[in-house]
């Protein structure tokens, strides 16, 4: 396939990126910033018209792409001011969709956050492990992304064809940042704020290809938790959960230290299985 990716050299991007292209498809990084060469091309995504002019086709980077993966945005609260963090999220979003649509693409995949479920959790979850079901912004950051999310609903039922996916990722992690891990035994409340979660880049991107494989069969749009199977901690579920959120309903099995960002609903629809851990 020809993807065209935002944001292509962020954390989560850069591996995206390149497990796309090591699975043989044609990928184009549409970034403020990259290294030179024939697969960047470097765009303003708060600028509609150079979002639109990338996407229908760059001198030699040709336009006819078979879907869009949106990973562009500051990524998280608290890096910029909550107005710039807005502001720039929804527009960027917005610029994207609508011009991928007006490019012909029918395909989209877009980055939501963990962060849409409740986080920093100051305020206890209704339930544990959370779901896709607990929407609940606390913050501007995401608050633009629930707004995100809302906007594909109203996308997919002006076009019916088009397939958007939110891929509600957790705290992205490279393998040299799991050295830090141990540091988080001490003290459960340092990693109370997403329930001790994480996800391997490498994981992430499998879920985005599948997210794509699966948008390419079945139109509408679909929102996902994508989490690693497991937690950051070394203590069990049970000791973490009655310490930090005493009180807090249970559904399910907790498992020892199985992830409490309930990924069932990926692992049903998306085939997603996430492949990497810290323990390993």
């Amino acid at each position: 396939m020809r993807i065209a990716v935002t944001g292509g050299s962020g954390k989560l991007g850069r591996t995206v990126v390149r497990v796309l292209r090591e699975e043989g498809h044609d990928v184009l990084n549409l970034d403020r910033a990259g290294e030179r060469g024939r697969g960047f091309v470097q765009v303003d995504l708060t600028d509609y018209g150079q979002t639109i002019d990338a996407l229908m086709g760059v001198d030699e980077h040709s336009a006819g792409f078979d879907a869009v993966v949106h990973l562009a945005a500051i990524p998280a609260p608290g890096l910029q001011p909550d107005v710039a963090t807005f502001h720039n999220n929804m527009t960027v979003t917005y610029n994207v969709v609508r011009a991928a649509v007006r490019a012909g693409v029918r395909t989209i995949v877009t980055a939501s956050s963990e962060t849409v479920l409740g986080l920093p959790f100051d305020t206890p979850p209704p339930y544990i492990p959370v779901d896709e079901e607990c929407t609940s912004p606390e913050s501007h950051y995401s608050l633009s992304k629930h707004l995100e999310e809302q906007l594909a609903v109203q996308y997919v039922r002006w076009h019916p064809d088009l397939s958007i996916q939110a891929l509600r990722f957790s705290n992205v992690m490279d393998p040299d940042d799991y050295a830090q891990f141990p540091s988080f035994e001490s003290d459960p409340r340092l990693r109370k704020w997403n329930l001790w979660g994480y996800v391997d880049a490498r994981d992430g991107a499998q879920a985005v290809l599948k997210a794509i494989l699966r948008g390419r069969r079945e139109p509408g749009f679909e929102r996902y938790v994508i989490a690693a199977g497991d937690t950051v901690m070394s203590r069990p579920n049970a000791q973490l959960v009655a310490e930090v959120f005493p009180g807090v309903e249970i559904r399910g099995d907790l498992g020892v230290n199985d992830t409490l960002l309930s990924i069932e609903k990926a692992r049903r629809l998306l085939g997603y299985e996430p492949e990497h851990t810290w323990r390993a």
